[in-house]
């Protein structure tokens, strides 16, 4: 038998023991091995158990559906000694051992994908979590006075981009339908021919040199992502510009520091710092309060997300948006994104500037 064969063997008999093993070849530490173990094995007898319920199609992980992965999530909840945190990072190793079977060709499909897409979806979908109408979110963009902090707000406001994700744009990754007199914009060839658009890529990662400069923070889109600007962000980022210093990095980062590191590249805990100091004042941050309670850049990504979905109507769009769809379904908004995105963004974005 060829080492191939063997290989196959050992993926056909034993799959999570063939997962373990390449995680070794791959330099693995020893206890992530036994991390990812015994969480996998943990799928395993849920699969063999009555616990899965007549939605079950077989013990073995290769034919495992959809439903029998959302089962199995749904078991991990319901576990009074798994924190949500937990259970999201039990279901985050089941993707990974997925998504590297599929990659290798020992399965045919990955079943987490789509739960995994329904579970991005739920953290911003929190019951309990601080709720904000349109109308005071547009009086509290109206009291942000410095060109950055609106900006800023604004852009996080208008696309629904993680903190991290802001903090990598480049001038690079905008275009605008304008002259700006001392600024080359765009460049992306993702962005030829898509005016007044902003490309959020899926690559920069913290510690590694992205265009030229080491980021401060990771992009977590599943793929790279063209965000319709509309007139609104045009304008803030328009004034902006204007007062922008020159930044420090030939990368051209898109927002730089004003004040302490004038001109370097801002970073997440700026960014919260700034998002913090305004929420503070509008009654919306106090220091030791929950997540639920406290306005941070990642509430604009759920206050973007529940504002939009309810005016479009169209979950696949805002999933498309937010970087949260893969495969063919972003291909299908990529293909359709002139007539299909932007035309439903711009008809259904709710105003911001007074």
């Amino acid at each position: 038998m060829s080492a191939a064969d063997r290989a196959d063997a050992g993926a056909d008999d034993d799959p999570v023991g063939y997962f373990l093993e390449d995680m070794e070849l791959h330099g693995k530490s020893q206890r992530t091995r036994a991390e990812y173990g015994r969480v996998l094995r943990r799928f395993e007898g849920f699969l063999a158990s009555p616990e899965r319920g007549p939605a079950g199609s077989a013990a073995d992980p290769a034919a495992a559906s959809h439903r029998d992965c959302m089962a199995f999530v749904h078991a991990l909840r319901r576990d009074p000694d798994l924190a949500d945190s937990t259970t999201a990072t039990y279901a985050a190793y089941l993707h990974r051992f997925y998504a590297y079977m599929t990659q290798v060709g020992a399965f045919e499909a990955n079943p987490m994908a789509l739960v995994m897409e329904e579970l991005d979806e739920r953290i911003d979908t929190d019951p309990t979590r601080r709720e904000i109408s349109v109308p005071r979110m547009r009086e509290f963009v109206a009291g942000i006075a410095h060109p950055l902090d609106r900006a800023l707000i604004v852009t996080l406001l208008k696309t629904g981009m993680r903190v991290g994700e802001v903090c990598n744009l480049d001038l690079r990754d905008l275009t605008l339908d304008r002259q700006l007199p001392g600024y080359t914009l765009g460049g992306r060839a993702q962005l030829d021919g898509r005016p007044d658009s902003l490309y959020v890529a899926s690559e920069p990662a913290v510690g590694e040199r992205y265009n030229g400069a080491e980021r401060t923070a990771s992009n977590k889109r599943k793929r790279g992502t063209v965000v319709p600007v509309d007139g609104e962000l045009a304008e803030t980022l328009v004034r902006w510009l204007a007062i922008r210093p020159d930044a420090a990095s030939d990368a051209e980062p898109l927002f730089v520091a004003t004040g302490s590191g004038w001109g370097e590249r801002l970073t997440p805990e700026q960014v919260a710092r700034v998002v913090r100091d305004h929420a503070g004042e509008a009654g919306w941050y106090e220091a030791g309060a929950g997540a639920t309670e406290n306005v941070t850049p990642h509430y604009f990504r759920h206050f973007f997300t529940t504002h939009l979905r309810d005016r479009t109507g169209d979950r696949g769009v805002v999933k498309y948006l937010r970087g949260d769809v893969a495969g063919d379904i972003i291909d299908t908004y990529t293909h359709n994104w002139g007539d299909n995105v932007r035309e439903t963004y711009e008809r259904h974005v709710y105003s911001l500037l007074e």
